[in-house]
């Protein structure tokens, strides 16, 4: 990455966390042995605290991260693969610069938490003790949402908003389409990862198809939701790029999804049905097995944090960060997760080594390509308040702004994204 990058990501991620990532004198370690942190995930939210807190507490803190996939393909830009406009390779990264930063990784399942002996499960017995627990499992897919469909059902009807082998399969069916072939998309109801992600992802299916030369091919977003994030500048952009080609229908549309038949490609909703031969179902979402068996969630699926610290309300030895947490205000978001866990490893830092912190500050921007180069973001900035994390200042992009300008925030959304994977990964 270069300087320029450097820079330019440390201003997009918050100037706040300078002092928070920053030691500013030698930790006094509390006991004889290095206190033990344990993180459960090395995503966007489990790799960034995994990588914070060994760098920042001078390597005083022993720092164990728990991931099962050697190879981790990011989420977020995953659309702009499916665009044709990345490779795979570009959004797949190890975990070769963690190790040597001073993170033990084990690549292997946590089966289990067991809160009381402050251990984490392996999949082969193995316990692992911790004095603080960093729990960021993203999500986990609720299949039964849509009637009809499974995990089975998935190798029919990829969701890819689990990122690998789902988004491969996507890109293939995806290719495949004849002209005048239809592909439905059914969007997830709130909360999910990445609130304008499906509407991105629309709009590269359309790029797709409109670079191949399809002229009779449809695109049918069914929604669950009455709006959705940034709906008018993505309509604006639909209009602009793919005149006629997208489709978007709310409840009142189409009265409610009933079925999905993955054999026949059939969507059946209370007005009519429709025969997909590329149906993407984006179903429910809630937090990863792991943090809902180790009673982390509460009845929404989701776990209560502390906006303060982003500690469990059900552990205060374990923190949550990342798509499984409840954040206010804040989006599901790799950005999100990042930001959090920032404050999380200070406040780690902090508790293990004896040494300072600082107030709870987050950010945010998601970015969303609706074509090459018109790419459109909204923010904001956000801080503990009311009870939860709370948005003190927000930010979107207006409609009909011109071309340098969504190109510039395009080059933005490259330039963060080769700054987040190298938080991540090193």
């Amino acid at each position: 990455m270069t300087e320029l990058t450097r820079r330019r990501f440390g201003i997009l991620t918050g100037a706040s966390f300078a002092a928070a990532s920053t030691p500013l004198f030698a930790p006094h370690v509390l006991g004889q042995g290095k206190p033990k942190l344990v993180v459960i995930g090395g995503g966007a939210g489990g790799g960034t605290l995994a990588r914070y807190v060994a760098k920042d507490s001078n390597g005083a803190v022993d720092v164990t991260l728990i991931e099962p996939q050697k190879n981790f393909t990011t989420c977020f830009f995953s659309n702009l693969y499916v665009g044709g406009l990345r490779s795979f390779k570009s959004i797949t990264h190890d975990y070769d610069k963690v190790k040597k930063s001073g993170v033990k990784v084990i690549h292997a399942a946590a089966m289990a938490i067991d809160r009381d002996k402050k251990q984490v499960v392996l999949a082969g017995g193995q316990r692992i003790t911790y004095d603080r627990l960093a729990v960021a499992p993203g999500i986990d897919l609720k299949f039964d949402s849509v009637h009809g469909y499974s995990e089975a059902a998935a190798e029919l009807m990829p969701h890819a908003w689990k990122p690998g082998k789902q988004t491969e399969l996507l890109v293939k069916k995806l290719n495949a389409l004849k002209d005048g072939d239809t592909i439905v998309m059914i969007a997830p109801p709130n909360p999910y990862r990445c609130p304008p992600g499906p509407y991105e992802r629309a709009s590269m299916f359309a790029h797709v198809l409109k670079t191949k030369g399809h002229k009779k091919s449809r695109i049918i977003i069914l929604d669950v939701k009455p709006n959705f994030s940034k709906q008018a500048l993505f309509m604006e952009g639909w209009e602009k790029h793919y005149p006629g080609m997208i489709e978007w229908q709310d409840p009142n549309m189409h009265g409610g999804i009933k079925s999905v038949n993955p054999k026949t490609g059939e969507i059946v909703t209370d007005l009519g049905s429709y025969k997909a031969a590329l149906a993407n179902v984006i179903p429910a979402q809630m937090a990863g097995k792991i943090a809902r068996d180790a009673g982390l969630a509460d009845a929404s699926g989701f776990c209560p944090i502390d906006p303060d610290n982003m500690k469990s309300k059900m552990d205060p030895n374990v923190f949550v960060v990342g798509d499984a947490s409840i954040a206010g205000d804040m989006p599901k978001s790799a950005f999100s997760a990042n930001s959090q866990a920032k404050v999380a490893a200070m406040i780690v830092r902090s508790e293990l080594t004896s040494s300072r912190a600082f107030p709870a500050r987050y950010n945010n921007t998601c970015w969303s390509l609706i074509a090459p180069d018109d790419d459109v973001k909204v923010g904001g900035a956000y801080e503990p308040g009311e009870g939860k994390i709370k948005a003190s200042s927000t930010f979107v992009s207006q409609k009909a702004e011109s071309s340098e300008l969504r190109k510039q925030n395009y080059q933005e959304s490259v330039d963060w994204y080769n700054g987040i994977v190298a938080d991540i990964f090193g």
